[in-house]
């Protein structure tokens, strides 16, 4: 592979860091520390995702170059600090890859990717020396997300269902309990199967080798627009959302769904 103008540019990125934060910089910049720039971090993160999700290429350029600048920042501020640089984070994840990748780099072979990832898991286990398999899965993780990684990582560990069938049956096993729980009224019963209801769906998503973070956010984005598409229509009749009952709201969703499974047999 050959060095061409992309190192050229990084390194440019780093030089207008470096200044930035330098004693005649921006004065935002050189106020900034790890933590206050960690909700910028996460937006611009958002941003990458939102962009791929409507397959937005020249924004998902943008954003990329945002999150780049977020992680030249975070050096520039542990290299001022002492703490390490560019170039030992360069060094670690480099040698990160090559050792979680012995069937590239090594001698090991495997054409498949679930023993590549197994692999990966078992050698970033032996090398953070956790305890447990499910240890390293961030806390601040979208709650489905961290239930998903959860049950790969046990998954990786040999402990899963074996078929899809079983994970059905577990997952009408959490609903009856759902419903038991909420002919008792109990809350602590109902916060608990509920949240086992949701674990189990995820592992349903698992299994058919879904996402169920990414479904959510494409449920969440189809209900808006429906809804907005409510509003719509009613304001045609000279209505808001507000004076309309139920009934028609109810009616004006059905049209919206029967019409948009018409055009996209894939939108239900």
């Amino acid at each position: 592979m050959k060095i061409d103008k992309s190192a050229e540019q990084f390194i440019k990125l780093l030089e207008i860091v470096e200044k930035l934060r330098g004693p005649n910089g921006c004065p935002w910049d050189k106020e900034q520390t790890p933590a206050s720039l960690l909700p910028y971090f996460l937006e611009e993160t958002y941003e990458v995702i939102e962009s791929i999700d409507q397959s937005n290429w020249d924004n998902l350029k943008e954003e990329l170059g945002d999150v780049m600048l977020h992680v030249a920042l975070q050096a520039q501020i542990s290299k001022e600090e002492g703490r390490f640089t560019i170039f030992d984070t360069l060094v670690n994840i480099n040698k990160k890859l090559v050792h979680r990748h012995p069937h590239v780099f090594g001698n090991e072979k495997t054409d498949m990717a679930s023993h590549a990832k197994k692999n990966w898991e078992a050698i970033k286990h032996e090398e953070k020396k956790r305890e447990s398999r499910l240890d390293g899965v961030p806390l601040a993780l979208p709650a489905l997300t961290r239930a998903q990684r959860l049950q790969e990582k046990a998954s990786y560990a040999g402990f899963d269902w074996d078929n899809i069938n079983s994970v059905w049956e577990k997952l009408d096993e959490e609903i009856d309990e759902l419903r038991e729980a909420d002919k008792s009224k109990d809350i602590s019963d109902l916060e608990e199967e509920i949240g086992d209801v949701l674990f189990s769906v995820v592992n349903l998503a698992r299994h058919l080798k879904l996402d169920s973070e990414d479904l959510l956010r494409r449920a969440n984005s189809k209900f808006i627009n429906r809804f907005k598409a409510i509003e719509k229509e009613l304001a045609k009749r000279g209505r808001t959302i507000d004076e309309a009952k139920l009934d028609e709201m109810d009616e004006i969703w059905d049209q919206i769904k029967s019409q948009k499974s018409k055009d996209n047999p894939i939108i239900r």
